[in-house]
């Protein structure tokens, strides 16, 4: 086994001590939750007959308070590919719970929203505070007190951050995430990209455009390229709450049934009346966090998660901060290049060796903890295994010694780059992180004078007219939690791409979103503190000088900054249900707290 690598060691100590109040304020709430969750004999009559009024064959087995009554919270919906395959898996589950002497009930849906869908549109401005709506709705459906275990179904961008955050403040139960699989590999990444390029210049039409991206979202299933979504899956193996090797298994297919299969057996056996209780709250703790963040950095994960790993880590009441995620990418290297920091998506990478042999690789350097309690094992090694079908039964063998493609996939010792690609930024500016694992490192550093605007329409007009043929740092403001709800900025990809390709010098500085998908130009984004309270960007003026460098870690401007009135922030929007959402934008705090208004509010 070898030594846990310093930094590491480090920076989990700093984790802990910083976590210290916080956490244990967590963990005994959870025991006191533990010790108060009512036998099922002990509910009144009334409550409990309407719990189980419709469980037909099932009303004795729940009403037993010795049986194992597991909770399905389903994130289903049947316009998200990566949730269709979701809609039959709530009665196969409860075939599966039988057969090992438990119960299931579906206790509530939570949304499911599609940046893919969404973005450039003004839906967008919904998608952030999507994670908190999940997360309430998750503790709805956990709140009626009759379940032992819970099983989490979901994949997608906040969709997870949303289901965990949920399920810790539940966490004296034990829980499962049980994904559903990636789409099949479509039209190359190079072409769908070439193609959306040609189209912001105007060269193809929009039937073109949309063949090419019917060819690459074609089939239900998770997106392939490794986005938000996709580094979702690879972070829940890092934290052991997947059954070992399940992320990138194909919807449909016998092995993902067996798979589920196998979930709801283990919870079963995890869940407080099972043979094995295992609370999420002992599962996830400071070193399956740390082990995210590693996971995140190995993978070239999304930049999105500097916003949700705050976050979920703070309903376990442990604080993390971009500091320490910038401090763990400068130890750990990039296994991985995997759309769109490469060229094959995460069906390649599952065939070339996948999580089972990035995991076997980070233990074995020292890179990853291995002392965490998982669902299905005693240690983190126990998730470097590959799930197979032998005679149709379901078994795990060792992930191979050798990757399949090293052009995806290589060992600790011959990596792609020898840190993980993100970077903290700080400087007059303020902070920001910048992910530049896909980015050729003669753009890691920038300076030129800057274009101010409030929308990313507005820079793709600006683009348009031919005003933006210069080097530039196109900032795009007033995008934070509290402005608008920090939408993702995917629009301005191609605008910015084109410029570069032309030669330009460009860089974008925003206190908005740009997730793994965002490319090769490099992006000073989550900048806080936001235009909206009167932060830096706010005060900046088109001409002003500014210094974007990923390599000593700048983000500054040569203006006087502090004689200038900050801009107003435009009026709020509605349309789409944004007014509604007033009071997440209102209450959000900081990105990197992990702009949550609800986390906020409870004062976690």
């Amino acid at each position: 086994m070898a030594e846990l690598h310093p930094a590491i060691a480090r920076v989990t100590d700093r984790i802990i001590e910083k976590s210290r109040a916080s956490r244990s304020r967590y963990v005994a709430l959870m025991e006191r939750e533990s010790g108060r969750t009512p036998d099922r004999r002990q509910i009144a009559c009334s409550n409990l007959a309407h719990a189980i009024a419709a469980s037909g064959n099932d009303k004795a087995a729940i009403a037993d308070p010795q049986t194992p009554n597991l909770a399905i919270v389903t994130a289903y919906n049947d316009m998200l590919s990566a949730h269709q395959p979701y809609g039959r898996y709530p009665e196969q589950m409860k075939l599966f719970a039988r057969e090992v002497g438990a119960t299931m009930q579906v206790a509530g849906g939570t949304p499911a929203m599609c940046d893919g869908v969404t973005q450039g549109q003004d839906g967008m401005e919904l998608s952030l505070f999507s994670r908190d709506a999940i997360a309430m709705a998750g503790a709805v459906a956990l709140s009626h007190e009759v379940f032992d275990g819970m099983a989490m179904l979901g994949i997608c961008d906040k969709i997870v951050p949303g289901l965990l955050i949920a399920a810790l403040r539940f966490g004296h139960m034990g829980c499962v995430f049980i994904p559903s699989g990636p789409m099949p590999s479509g039209i190359s990444n190079k072409e769908k990209q070439k193609t959306r390029q040609l189209y912001a210049e105007g060269k193809v039409d929009r039937d073109a455009l949309l063949d090419s991206e019917n060819a690459s979202y074609h089939a239900p299933g998770t997106c392939t390229f490794f986005g938000t979504a996709n580094s979702n899956q690879m972070m829940m193996e890092m934290m052991g709450l997947h059954m070992p090797g399940a992320a990138f298994v194909a919807p449909n297919t016998a092995l993902r049934t067996q798979l589920t299969r196998a979930a709801v057996h283990r919870l079963a056996q995890i869940s407080q009346r099972g043979s094995d209780p295992r609370p999420l709250y002992r599962c996830v703790d400071e070193k399956a966090v740390v082990n995210a963040i590693v996971g995140l950095m190995a993978t070239g994960g999304s930049t999105n998660h500097a916003l949700h790993i705050p976050a979920f880590a703070r309903a376990a009441g442990i604080i993390v901060d971009w500091s320490d995620m910038e401090e763990i990418s400068h130890t750990v290297p990039l296994l991985a290049r995997i759309y769109p920091n490469g060229s094959g998506d995460v069906n390649h990478f599952h065939a070339a060796g996948g999580m089972g042999y990035v995991i076997r690789e980070l233990l074995d350097a020292g890179l990853a903890h291995d002392d965490i309690l998982t669902i299905g094992g005693q240690s983190l090694r126990d998730q470097a295994a590959e799930p197979v079908l032998d005679d149709e039964v379901l078994t795990w063998r060792q992930p191979p010694e050798r990757s399949g493609d090293d052009a995806m996939l290589r060992p600790v010792r011959e990596p792609f780059q020898n840190d993980g690609g993100m970077r903290l930024l700080s400087g007059n500016l303020g902070r920001a992180t910048i992910k530049i694992s896909a980015v050729a490192p003669e753009h890691w550093t920038i300076e030129a004078p800057c274009r101010v605007f409030d929308t990313q329409r507005a820079v793709a007009d600006a683009f348009k007219a031919g005003d933006l043929e210069q080097d530039t740092v196109v900032v795009v403001r007033f995008q934070g939690p509290r402005a608008n709800g920090m939408p993702e900025l995917h629009k301005l990809t191609p605008v910015l791409g084109i410029l570069q390709d032309r030669g330009f010098k460009v860089a974008l500085v925003t206190d908005g979103r740009m997730s793994g998908a965002s490319g090769k130009v490099p992006a000073a984004i989550h900048c806080t503190p936001e235009a909206k309270d009167g932060g830096p960007l706010s005060r900046l003026r088109d001409g002003d000088v500014i210094r974007v460098d990923a390599v000593t870690g700048v983000l500054s401007t040569t203006a006087d900054l502090a004689s200038r009135t900050p801009a107003e922030a435009p009026p709020p929007s509605e349309g789409v249900g944004r007014e509604i959402f007033s009071i997440m934008r209102a209450g959000a705090d900081g990105a990197e707290q992990g702009a949550s208004a609800m986390l906020s509010a409870a004062g976690l």
